[in-house]
């Protein structure tokens, strides 16, 4: 019956010459255009994802910092990433679910003729912020990668740029989009990080400035000096309620991919590295309860050997807080921006008000109370040996108290490990040291085979220990 009404329908349409049978061919129940909100929506979560995952199919730097390991198969803590095509699945997930969406809505601002000037302004520059964001993970993974061709309608086979050319680029950009940011950017609640707040925004992009300052600061000193002073006098993220960071909810598919990875999946595949149990130890850091349980009974983290097959009821395992699907995921947070404050302080910048002890001191205590600590913990713990502040050891200081503090947040654990030159344990399995970046996939050599070979020439063949600009030996 209801295909004889139907062709029934289409006849009545057909024979009247007044009918528009095109209409036909639109789908009511689909938008012919995604709004840009909800494109810039999806590109914040799936960057964020991203970020927050421990996935081996994924991300595997919160193992490089080695923070965690693994149980029973140990090849990712092995820096055995090619047979996955981690790599690659890199490369898919940050140009393709993130930077084409925020392509898109960067068309979907301009094409957008019911946009207030001010609120296209606004969010054009949150789009801008976001994809300077992704492209910095990119370079600090890889090194040269694609950029000023990438997504382009005009080549499929884009060019690899220089590292140190993309940052002093991304670092322009950020500086312009800091200039327009403030007030209202009309985004709403598409807006996931500041709920339509530009000036949550602005504090962001310097912020973000800052840290791009900071990671030049070895090489290019001068760089480092302007990009540093621009961002603090335009302010950064200093308290709790201006971090940047996503709100997960309490079920899938919204909940922290780390809660995927340590309770629904069902598996018990990462425990404790004796790499950062160690060091936590020695210091007795109040953090250990915190970041693990299953410690012994004194409190200290129970950590395996990094890279070696272990048995996860032996050693210390996440914590409760690390299984809550709605832990909140920090792209940039205000312990991180005062560690990078402390460390521009320790190299002579100028910082109103505060001196790099100061800093140092407000990081690592900012650290503690992020996770649950306690005010009195954190005094304690600045007197121990190895945490006091020491202005002659203030690399030593504050790279190791950065990258305890970057727990669960593995990329920036592992630049920080790079930066500051922590000694970090060999894998024990492959026998090598931790990569200084990752190598391309095996789809660029395949689809991009001239342009990616001559980027892996920049780096001993595409050498996963060849560093990157920035990592200055």
């Amino acid at each position: 019956m209801k295909k004889i009404l139907l062709s029934a329908g289409i006849a009545a349409v057909v024979a009247s010459c007044t009918s528009d049978i095109t209409s036909l061919n639109v789908n009511p129940k689909a938008p012919e255009q995604v709004p840009a909100g909800a494109l810039i929506a999806n590109a914040t979560v799936s960057l964020t994802d991203y970020m927050a995952s421990i996935s081996v199919n994924l991300n595997n730097f919160n193992l490089w910092a080695q923070h965690f390991t693994e149980t029973t198969y140990t090849d990712e803590a092995n820096f055995d990433y090619a047979n996955r095509d981690v790599n690659g699945n890199t490369f898919d997930e940050l140009y393709t679910n993130v930077l084409r969406d925020l392509k898109e809505a960067e068309m979907a601002v301009e094409a957008d003729a019911t946009l207030l000037a001010s609120h296209k302004e606004q969010q054009m520059a949150v789009i801008d912020v976001l994809e300077v964001y992704t492209y910095h993970t990119l370079v600090d993974i890889f090194g040269d990668v694609p950029y000023s061709e990438a997504l382009s309608a005009e080549t499929v086979v884009p060019k690899y740029d220089r590292a140190n050319v993309i940052y002093a680029d991304l670092a322009a950009r950020l500086k312009a989009d800091i200039a327009v940011l403030g007030g209202d950017n009309g985004l709403g609640s598409y807006d996931l990080l500041y709920g339509g707040n530009a000036d949550g925004w602005k504090k962001f992009a310097s912020s973000l400035l800052l840290r791009l300052a900071v990671r030049v600061a070895d090489v290019d000193a001068a760089s480092a000096t302007d990009w540093g002073t621009y961002a603090i006098t335009a302010g950064v993220i200093l308290t709790p309620g201006d971090d940047a960071k996503l709100d997960y909810a309490s079920a899938p598919p919204h909940a922290n991919p780390l809660w995927d990875q340590f309770v629904q999946s069902g598996r018990s595949d990462f425990i404790a590295a004796n790499t950062l149990g160690d060091v936590m130890n020695t210091l007795n850091d109040p953090r250990r309860s915190l970041y693990f349980r299953n410690n012994d009974a004194n409190g200290n983290v129970q950590g395996a050997p990094y890279g070696l097959a272990s048995a996860y009821p032996l050693f210390s395992q996440p914590s409760n807080l690390l299984e809550d699907p709605t832990l909140a995921h920090k792209l940039l947070d205000h312990v991180e921006v005062h560690f990078l404050l402390a460390d521009a302080a320790s190299r002579g910048f100028t910082i109103p008000g505060a001196t790099a002890q100061g800093l140092y001191e407000a990081a690592v205590t900012a650290s503690i109370l992020s996770w649950g600590g306690s005010a009195g913990d954190a005094a304690t713990y600045l007197t121990e040996t190895g945490v006091v502040w020491n202005a002659n050891d203030w690399r030593n200081l504050v790279g190791t108290q950065k990258w305890i503090s970057l727990f669960t947040r593995g990329n920036e654990a592992w630049a920080a490990q790079r930066q500051y030159d922590l000694a970090m344990n060999v894998a024990a399995e492959a026998g090598r040291v931790t990569p200084k970046r990752m190598s391309y996939g095996v789809d660029e050599y395949a689809l991009n085979n001239a342009n990616v070979t001559a980027a892996g020439a920049n780096y001993n063949s595409d050498s996963d220990t060849a560093p990157i600009f920035w990592d200055a030996q």
